[in-house]
């Protein structure tokens, strides 16, 4: 799992893998999305090679690139732990600002209340 964050980690490697996740390119597809020279670019795509998140083939000149989802739902496992906890921590904050919020319609309504009983008594009424 550490050689897949360790590849996930770059943006331009991101990139590649979002284009990917559209279908399989080829490497100078591939190449045209960064803004990075040729070498750079066959450098990603052998990290993401060797972190088992593309496979390659060859189809006569050019290499044929496509996603291997494989390690990514591992870390999304990892993962899912933690996203556990933050949504019950993110949900229990939800309801306390619910929470408040009721508390302060509730104090305001007493208020305008208490302003017009306290009008009516002093206009007699």
């Amino acid at each position: 799992m550490d050689a897949v964050l360790h590849a996930i980690s770059d943006r331009s490697r991101r990139t590649v893998l979002e284009a990917l996740g559209d279908g399989e390119a080829t490497a100078g597809e591939l190449a045209a999305l960064l803004p990075i020279a040729r070498p750079g670019v066959s450098r990603h795509l052998r990290v993401l090679r060797e972190a088992g998140l593309v496979e390659v083939r060859q189809a006569g000149q050019r290499r044929v690139y496509t996603l291997r989802p494989e390690p990514l739902a591992e870390v999304d496992g990892w993962l899912a732990r933690y996203r556990s906890l933050w949504e019950q921590r993110l949900n229990a904050l939800h309801t306390e600002i619910a929470r408040g919020k009721k508390q302060r319609r509730s104090s305001n309504d007493a208020a305008a209340h208490g302003s017009r009983h306290d009008r009516r008594l002093a206009t007699g009424g």
